[in-house]
Formats: C-alpha cells, sequence, structure tokens
C-alpha cells in the first residue's frame, strides 16, 4: 500500500509542481496578467486523477480486488497528501526565490479590483481590511505554507472520498460473463 500511495502521489505532485511552476513562468511573462482559476483546477483534477488511477491499481493488484471504503480513502488521502506536499514545496521555492513581490502585487490587484466593484463604502473598507490582513499573514511561512495546502488539499480529500465511495468493494468478482 504505501509504495503504491507514494508513485502515485509523486505522478501526482509532479504535476501540480510542473504547473506551479509553469504558472510562474506565465505570469512573469504575461506581467501578472494571467487568469489561472479554471487553469488552476483543471491541474488538480488531473493531478489528483492518480488517486483513482492508484486506488483502483491497489484494490486489483495487491488486495485481491477488494477494498473498504476506510481503506480505499487512505489510500486516496496518501495519495493527495504526497502531491499537496509536492505542490507546497515548488509554491514556497518559486515563492520566495522567484517571485517575492508576488503577494504585494496580487494584494494591489485585488484592492484595484475591490475599488471598481461598486461596493458600499462600509462593505468596501471590509474587503480592503481583508486584503490587508490576508498581505501581513502571508509574511509569517507558516501562513504561506497553510494559505497553499488550502488551495489543493481539499481537492484531494474531496477527489478520494469520491473514489472511495467509487471503488469499494467488499466481496471480489466471480468472474467475467461473455457476451456474444
Amino acid at each position: 500500500m504505501k509504495k503504491n500511495i507514494l508513485i502515485f502521489g509523486l505522478i501526482s505532485g509532479g504535476i501540480l509542481a510542473a504547473y506551479i511552476v509553469s504558472l510562474g513562468f506565465l505570469t512573469k511573462a504575461f506581467h501578472g496578467h494571467v487568469d489561472n482559476e479554471v487553469a488552476g483546477y483543471s491541474a488538480m483534477i488531473i493531478a489528483f486523477s492518480f488517486i483513482f488511477v492508484g486506488t483502483k491499481n491497489f484494490r486489483d493488484k495487491y488486495n485481491q480486488g477488494m477494498v473498504s471504503f476506510g481503506k480505499a480513502f487512505l489510500v486516496g488521502l496518501g495519495i493527495s497528501l504526497i502531491g499537496s506536499t509536492l505542490y507546497v514545496g515548488s509554491w514556497l521555492i518559486e515563492y520566495y526565490y522567484f517571485m517575492p513581490d508576488f503577494m504585494d502585487k496580487y494584494s494591489a490587484a485585488l484592492i484595484l479590483k475591490a475599488q471598481h466593484s461598486g461596493l458600499s463604502p462600509e462593505a468596501l473598507q471590509m474587503r480592503l481590511d481583508s486584503i490587508n490582513s490576508m498581505s501581513r499573514m502571508y509574511k509569517n511561512p507558516i501562513m504561506v505554507i497553510l494559505f497553499t495546502y488550502m488551495e489543493v488539499l481539499p481537492v484531494g480529500i474531496v477527489i478520494s472520498l469520491i473514489t472511495a465511495l467509487i471503488l469499494k468493494r467488499r466481496k471480489p468478482r466471480t468472474g467475467t460473463v461473455a457476451i456474444g
């Protein structure tokens, strides 16, 4: 089980790391004007599809075709944690060595967007306070790590749950039926 989790977690993490590094290059190339929400979630879903592949591989090749919901979820969670950790590590390297001004630019963009959103003065001030608070928290490396895990790990957990529901099997399949 551990080998399976490690292999598929590294594949998942490799895809996520490649995404975050390429996003950094694109952001610099386009001077910060890269809309990455759709691309980000697409990369996460592609990377975390290996949760399904790894869990199915574990069930079919190493567990005689059976796996409980709990064991399937644990396999998926392990793959999610390894993949997410590689993503976080890649972001930390990119942020601290190549994009140390990221949060300043990101906060400025959020402030500009909030100022042009048509919010009431009170709502605008609340939004600005929230942006400034987030920016201050991002100066702490522990918070950078936590924020980055919060971007990616929930997606992995949801995919792990769905995978466990789909792949759970208490009894091995007895045989196949030939058609035709």
